[in-house]
């Protein structure tokens, strides 16, 4: 673990792996700028998500991540809209996208279809960085045969299309998978290097072993670490007890010291130097500021010495099955 880096501070923009592209050590997570009140339990209108993006574009972070199947296009139709309010994108932001089945579909012709959408709601003819998103759900998608979706973005990616391949995802077998393709140049991770779980430890040496950028998202768990109140999910789905307890015991831990347990988690991340960047996501312009103020007021090292200790075992991580 390293220092938490600062928006002031020389390594608050680092290089993504090998692939010459420059990040903010948080990157803005584009999930919830399209609305997703099934996932996150409330909406957020078209203005609002449209004036985030304004505001992102103009704070120190310099990259948002959505994707494709986001809020059915409506992420990246925002994030097109505040593109066109400004003028375009600075020079030093990231866009980066994901590709997404459709209706069960994650052939090659389907991705192709997909980056076609995407370039039509953000308004670019060159889309910096694409990532795979979740290959997991979709076990019998042949990905890695002739005419799959990653000779797809290969060929994309060749025809100057795209500028740099990812893949986006959970279950770390399945990313363990796709690294062995060669085909990619950044790892995304969720859920699975948190204060409740480091199931991608490997994954992400192996990533940084090779070159890869890596983003780590979902670190608040999907909520469990945001909130007491949350519903009871980690990696959205249902917690296990266990998870649970050691959640509650964290949010404990943290109104004993007087931190703040979301800061934390975030904090936790940024503090590891194999991370690039940390996704986070925003629905309100207030909680952009107060996150980016927060890095000021590093959390104190008895409450890391103190959480690694109430870290779950191993068989409790998700996919330790």
């Amino acid at each position: 673990m390293t220092t938490v880096p600062t928006t002031s501070s020389a390594n608050w923009i680092r290089p993504l792996g090998a692939t010459g592209l420059q990040v903010s050590a948080i990157a803005a997570g584009g999930g919830p700028i399209g609305g997703m009140p099934e996932l996150f339990g409330y909406d957020v209108p078209e203005r609002q998500g449209i004036d985030l993006v304004r505001d992102i574009l103009g704070s120190a972070i310099r990259v948002i991540d959505t994707a494709n199947g986001y809020s059915a296009g409506k992420s990246e139709q925002r994030i097109g809209a505040a593109l066109r309010d400004v003028g375009g994108a600075p020079a030093d932001f990231l866009i980066a996208t994901k590709v997404d089945a459709k209706d069960g579909d994650y052939s090659g012709e389907r991705v192709r279809r997909s980056i076609l959408e995407s370039q039509d709601r953000l308004g670019l003819e060159v889309l910096p960085l694409v990532q795979l998103h979740d290959p997991e759900f979709h076990p019998d998608a042949g990905f890695e045969r002739p005419g799959g979706a990653v000779e797809a973005l290969v060929a994309l990616r060749d025809e100057g299309v795209i500028g740099h391949l990812g893949v986006a995802g959970g279950h770390v077998p399945t990313m363990h998978r796709m690294l062995d393709t060669g085909a990619f140049e950044v790892v995304l991770t969720h859920s699975r290097l948190t204060l409740l779980d480091r199931t991608a430890d490997e994954l992400v040496d192996r990533a940084v072993e090779a070159g890869l950028g890596v983003m780590n998202a979902a670190v608040l768990g999907g909520g469990l670490l945001a909130s007491r109140t949350a519903k009871p999910l980690y990696g959205f789905r249902a917690a296990l007890p266990e998870i649970l307890d050691a959640a509650r015991a964290l949010h404990d831990l943290a109104d004993e010291l007087d931190v703040s347990l979301p800061d934390a988690a975030v904090q936790h991340s940024l503090r590891d130097p194999r991370i690039a960047t940390t996704v986070v996501g925003f629905s309100k312009p207030e909680r952009l500021s107060r996150l980016l103020g927060s890095l000021d007021h590093p959390i104190p090292e008895e409450f890391w010495t103190r959480a690694n200790a109430l870290l779950p075992s191993p068989g409790l991580w998700l996919d330790a099955a």
